[in-house]
């Protein structure tokens, strides 16, 4: 299996559970806060889409760093759109990219307070974690706002497999 191939897979599975995830809080909740200094859970949602708009930047040739941060969305539905865009934007950029273009440099961090040139996959594999990252954070949020959280890699206390 090539690389590319593996990363669409994973890319697949977990895509899909972090919109399992995101879908779990109801709208009317999006400005939710578990601490006066957090981030919304709109805020927080947001950022699945940016680093999905960052892997299809490096795979369409349009990377930029440092990035362009926009603000997110004002509703939490409409983070959840811009959420299903990026999702398409990366599906679009892995089936036109060609496998070369995953081992093309591209600036991005290579350790504390160190910038480098890395591999377009290897920046690719970073937004992905991340995105699991904060999607361990998001449900959280899911919690301590009082939403049910659903199964991520095994059962919940919400979603029992027995």
């Amino acid at each position: 299996m090539s690389a590319k191939q593996q990363f669409v897979d994973v890319f697949t599975r977990e895509n899909a559970t972090t919109r399992r995830v995101l879908h779990s809080l109801p709208e009317s909740k999006g400005e939710f806060k578990p601490y006066a200094s957090a981030k919304s859970a709109r805020q927080l949602a947001f950022i699945f889409s940016l680093g999905q708009g960052g892997i299809a930047a490096a795979l369409n040739g349009a990377w930029q760093w440092p990035p362009q941060m926009p603000e997110a969305p004002a509703t939490y539905g409409e983070v959840l759109a811009a959420f299903d865009a990026s999702t398409a934007a990366v599906t679009e950029a892995l089936a036109n990219a060609d496998e070369s273009r995953l081992h093309e440099q591209i600036p991005f961090f290579t350790g504390p307070r160190q910038m480098g040139d890395i591999p377009v996959l290897d920046l690719m594999w970073f937004m992905l974690m991340d995105a699991v990252h904060h999607r361990g954070q998001f449900s959280t949020y899911l919690r301590a706002a009082g939403e049910r959280v659903p199964s991520i890699y095994g059962p919940s206390a919400d979603e029992p497999w027995t």
